[in-house]
């Protein structure tokens, strides 16, 4: 069964294509990250019909359009004649045929992200050297889940980084929310939701609200490592890399894995 971690980011707050590349290890190399771009063929046969462009989807992109379907908009089992009818009468919504257009002209180029995944996953691996690389793709949901990772592959859903001033996101979403609901945050919520499908919280982490902003406080921290930018910010996160900072021995892994002792607070 394949494990779907989409939760919007801010619920972790609160406790054709091409193919991306990865370059031999040899020293000197540097990894290449190109995000398959799933989403123009979504988008040519949600907004025309094409029936050749739905060929192509189940053709060349299989995994991407059973997940899309069956697992994020839930509408049926992809071989199913009538879900295809269901999947393109659902975003004959004028709000959803909108968004599909502005999805496209605002994510017409997206170089700076491959390059930003690219140096983040090259500066990861130098820390944890058997980190495996996922396949990227762009996908269009439904505004709801931001980021899927399933059988090694990782989706970006465009629909949810359209901007914090975004007219749907306005009427729909807190401010504190929308604020992450942007272009500058793709590449932190990759690095985030795969390493919590590598690392869930431990047992004796998840059930507990504090527990789990313990774990998800943990993988804040290596992101803003791997970024080179504060993305996240807070107590934990602070008492953290004070930790890692006087225990420069402790690697990621361990971190991650809930095998460093460290004190969040003494207050």
């Amino acid at each position: 069964m394949r494990k779907i971690y989409g939760i919007l980011f801010s619920i972790m707050l609160l406790c054709f294509g091409c193919q991306w590349q990865l370059k031999p290890s040899d020293a000197g190399d540097a990894i290449q990250i190109s995000i398959e771009r799933y989403d123009r063929i979504e988008s040519l046969y949600l907004t025309t019909g094409d029936h050749s462009a739905l060929r192509q989807m189940n053709t060349y992109f299989p995994m991407q359009t059973r997940t899309l379907i069956e697992d994020v908009l839930r509408l049926g089992k992809v071989d199913d004649p009538e879900t295809n009818h269901r999947f393109l009468h659902f975003f004959q919504d004028s709000t959803l045929q909108r968004m599909l257009a502005d999805v496209q002209q605002q994510y017409a180029d997206m170089d700076d992200i491959n390059n930003e995944l690219a140096a983040a996953f090259e500066r990861l691996q130098a820390r944890m050297p058997a980190l495996k690389i996922p396949h990227f793709y762009a996908q269009i949901g439904s505004f709801d889940q931001s980021i899927i990772v399933a059988d090694g592959s990782l989706g970006i859903s465009l629909d949810k980084y359209l901007g914090a001033d975004y007219p749907f996101y306005r009427e729909n979403y807190r401010d504190d929310q929308r604020s992450m609901m942007v272009r500058s945050m793709i590449v932190p919520d990759c690095l985030a939701f795969y390493l919590l499908s590598l690392y869930p919280a431990p047992r004796e982490l998840a059930g507990t609200p504090d527990g789990r902003h313990q774990h998800m406080s943990k993988i804040q921290w290596v992101v803003n490592e791997v970024v080179g930018r504060d993305v996240f910010h807070g107590k934990m996160i602070s008492d953290i890399d004070d930790y890692m900072k006087s225990h420069q021995q402790q690697t990621i892994d361990a971190l991650l894995r809930g095998n460093v002792n460290y004190y969040f607070s003494k207050k």
